[in-house]
């Protein structure tokens, strides 16, 4: 068995098994086929430490971020660990095989005031009663108000919204399942939109419309574009938290760290997220103590 089509039964098991989400298997299956054009498509049992140490020199030299040859070797280890454990090789070569440290990167986020101007705004474009306008309000209210995932939100289904409780039935990742409270404002974009604006979107699916189960659709009907969503934070959140390319979880960033600032219990905002560590919640600890810090400097006369 050679490495490309190794990497195919691996995926499978990824998504299978494992039950990984299509994007994480598409990233892991992405490392592999680079893995076989820089050493080769070989056989998978020729796979030794050089050819993982040659793939990583390789993408030192393209320069790539650290964090993303990180992940690249992360990628090599879990693979190589499948392939022995499915007897395809005899020994890991990926034993030795040393990833570079990560860079603790803080999330971009948007400051508490800036997130009201931007979803008053919102709420202001919706009130005209533009059928996009009014579904783009309730998109941005559910991934700030309930700290949605943007696959999270496009998978979010008609019967897992609970409008009495004012709650969301979310797949996370690794197919978890869990139920997010949002908040007033949310509850009111989301009825305002199932109201006067999925009926209208609806409409232009056709003879199909009724077999639609998506709460969030797009332009023809079906459900909501991952990119639609994208585009959408991008020129709405992105002018706020500056430079470069912001996507929906620069909202997911901000309510947890606005969580925190009010005071919320980390294990509690640990649990609306998903997150099965504590440590992947606490990075939002260190945003909340940068701004802390930063207020002091400007603000303390001992400073």
């Amino acid at each position: 068995m050679r490495i490309v089509e190794a990497s195919d039964a691996w995926a499978a098991h990824l998504r299978d098994v494992r039950r990984l989400s299509p994007a994480t298997v598409r990233a892991y299956r992405s490392d592999l086929a680079d893995l076989a054009t820089v050493v080769g498509d070989i056989p998978i049992d020729e796979l030794d430490l050089e050819h993982l140490r040659e793939w990583s020199w390789s993408a030192s030299k393209a320069g790539l971020a650290r964090s993303t040859i990180a992940r690249r070797t992360a990628a090599a280890r879990a693979f190589c660990d499948w392939a022995l454990e499915a007897g395809h090789i005899a020994a890991d070569p990926s034993l030795r095989l040393i990833a570079p440290k990560r860079g603790r990167t803080l999330p971009r986020i948007a400051t508490a005031p800036a997130m009201t101007e931007i979803l008053d705004a919102a709420a202001a474009r919706a009130a005209s009663g533009d059928v996009v306008a009014l579904r783009d309000h309730a998109i941005l209210e559910l991934l700030y108000g309930a700290a949605l995932r943007a696959s999270e939100l496009r998978g979010l289904d008609l019967d897992d919204i609970d409008r009495e409780r004012a709650t969301a039935r979310v797949l996370g990742k690794g197919s978890k399942e869990r139920v997010v409270p949002y908040g007033a404002p949310a509850l009111r974009a989301i009825d305002a939109y199932l109201v006067r604006g999925r009926p209208a979107l609806l409409d232009r699916r056709g003879p199909q419309s009724f077999s639609e189960p998506a709460l969030l659709l797009g332009v023809r009907g079906a459900r909501v574009s991952a990119r639609t969503v994208y585009d959408l934070v991008a020129r709405t959140i992105g002018p706020v938290v500056g430079s470069g390319a912001v996507g929906p979880h620069a909202l997911r960033h901000s309510a947890a760290t606005h969580l925190l600032d009010g005071g919320a219990d980390l294990r509690a905002v640990q649990e609306l997220l998903g997150h099965a560590s504590l440590g992947t919640t606490q990075i939002y600890t260190h945003v909340s103590s940068e701004r802390l810090a930063a207020t002091y400097r400007l603000a303390h006369p001992r400073a």
